[in-house]
């Protein structure tokens, strides 16, 4: 059977040649007579896949010695605990409310501390990057400012990262995460979850300056132990079993990346992917797209038409055309294609092939 063309957002589409290499060594893993699914995390040879996913992504992203690199299990959700319960020293931290994630992230943060809400674009359906021109001045005495950089469900992102002076910057990168270069040393900690540019559902990484981790979390008190970021560091993120596999798989997404020519590449070929996207949707009179301009992402492309019926036209008819995960999320309905990493140049032709068709015959039926 022909693969499809994955729009999903999240698990999303991984690269073929990883899904391959994968597949070639999934019952015999480098002569070992098993698979990584069955070896010990404690082996010489799991050691060695998760050393080398570390030091790739290491290399890829740039990070400075100064920072640690993580890898849990979780989701990036339960990371909306684990920052404030290791971070929030002084009970006291900042947030930009700027889609769903980021609002459930600033809740989560309300059950260990004083979560200021320091901007959002809530009145606006999040449609847009609220401003944050002023979040340094009230930045100052906060434990840390967190954002959500990239907000998968609205298709906006942060393009410019607010000033934060010496209070540290925390970013929920999932959506974004190796979708272009970030400047680590511009932010305390990123956490991600995996499942959309980086590997599969079930790990996230979660890269923080040494400095921010102390001894203990900064709510021991209530802190569990495998959230405690020194305790994770000090354990090789092996504090107990990780999610093997998993994190095997996404060693290979890094060297995939670096091969491919790295973040810059990556880069390149998500704004061409947009852009060809974006610009069917602003020459069209049927579909529109729903962020605003100066906050679209490229990763997560949110249009609509003007009728929900004739959304769910749309998103039938691609699924017969081999186009799939272009329905909008449950809260917001409409349509979204998340043009990953791993998705093709091709792929987006294919779907802006399909929309324009859809749009000719509709008009010819009217």
């Amino acid at each position: 059977m022909a693969r499809v063309h994955n729009f999903s957002a999240g698990p999303a589409a991984l690269p073929l040649e990883v899904l391959e290499e994968a597949q070639a060594e999934f019952l015999d893993y480098a002569g070992t007579g098993m698979s990584v699914l069955e070896m010990s995390h404690r082996s010489a040879v799991y050691q060695a896949i998760i050393d080398d996913a570390e030091a790739t992504l290491r290399r890829i992203l740039r990070v400075p010695d100064t920072y640690r690199i993580l890898f849990f299990q979780g989701g990036a959700t339960l990371q909306f605990a684990g920052v404030p319960l290791n971070l929030m020293r002084t009970g006291r931290a900042g947030y930009v409310v700027s889609g769903n994630f980021a609002k459930k992230a600033w809740q989560e943060a309300q059950r260990y501390g004083d979560a200021h809400l320091l901007a959002t674009s809530a009145e606006t359906n999040f449609d847009r990057i609220p401003d944050l021109s002023s979040i340094a001045a009230a930045a100052r005495d906060l434990d840390y400012v967190h954002i959500c950089q990239n907000n998968t469900i609205f298709g906006t992102t942060v393009w410019d990262l607010p000033e934060t002076g010496d209070t540290p910057l925390v970013a929920d990168v999932s959506s974004c995460f190796l979708s272009f270069p970030l400047d680590i040393e511009r932010y305390g900690l990123v956490y991600a979850g995996a499942q959309k540019n980086a590997g599969p559902a079930g790990v996230t990484v979660v890269i923080v300056r040494d400095d921010l981790i102390g001894e203990a979390p900064a709510r021991a008190d209530i802190c569990p132990t495998y959230l405690s970021y020194r305790a994770q560091a000090n354990a090789g993120s092996m504090y107990n079993t990780p999610n093997s596999f998993g994190i095997y798989l996404s060693g290979k997404v890094f060297h995939w990346v670096e091969r491919t020519g790295g973040l810059a590449e990556m880069e390149r070929r998500n704004r061409e992917k947009a852009e060809l996207l974006y610009g069917f949707l602003d020459g069209s009179k049927l579909f529109h797209g729903t962020a605003d301009r100066a906050s679209r992402s490229i990763s997560n492309v949110t249009f609509r038409t003007d009728s929900p019926e004739l959304d769910a036209a749309v998103i039938a008819g691609a699924a017969e055309h081999g186009i799939v995960g272009i329905k909008g999320h449950r809260l917001v309905g409409g349509m979204r294609a998340s043009v990953y990493n791993a998705v093709s140049l091709e792929s987006v032709r294919v779907l802006v092939d399909y929309l324009g068709r859809f749009e000719r015959e509709h008009q010819e039926s009217m």
